[in-house]
């Protein structure tokens, strides 16, 4: 018997959300901030910053006063997942589930993050001599996977044939 499918959603976002959770926490203990350890010398770097801005840096540079500003973004993106969680569900296979539960997922433990920080910790940072990709965490991963997943999905369906 398989699972219905919003208890797979669930499922993954219960994992995506621990993983990333406890990721941060040791990037917090382990971690000083702004002080890069190179795991892969000229690529691939765990360098703890905060952001207070949106996925991968966007809106980081507002003042700390208007950092409600991101957090209600984050919380409009999450009802828009919502209505398109209810649209691609009951339709919807495992990659779609799949799909959603690590937007969810991710979506939540940054949420975690705004809550507690103020900001959500990062620490994955890929970079190529000067040009650094902005630091990012198992959420922001899984944000990205999660609607990779979904816009293939989305794109492979075959609309309708027109009417004559």
């Amino acid at each position: 018997m398989t699972p219905a499918p919003s208890v797979r959603v669930a499922a993954l976002a219960g994992v995506v959300v621990v993983l990333d959770q406890i990721t941060k926490l040791i990037a917090l203990g382990r971690l000083v901030e702004r002080a890069p350890v190179h795991v892969i010398d000229g690529f691939l770097a765990l360098t703890l910053v905060r952001n207070p801005g949106l996925a991968f840096g966007l809106l980081a540079d507002v003042p700390t006063g208007w950092n409600w500003v991101a957090a209600l973004l984050s919380v409009v993106a999450l009802v828009i997942l919502v209505r398109v969680a209810l649209r691609v569900m009951p339709r919807g296979g495992w990659p779609d589930h799949s799909a959603i539960g690590l937007i969810f997922g991710g979506a939540v433990g940054n949420l975690i993050d705004r809550a507690r920080f103020g900001a959500v910790v990062d620490f994955v940072d890929v970079y190529y001599r000067g040009w650094h990709w902005p630091a990012f965490n198992v959420a922001d991963s899984a944000i990205t996977v999660g609607v990779a997943l979904l816009v293939l999905r989305l794109l492979g369906e075959r609309s309708p044939a027109p009417s004559p």
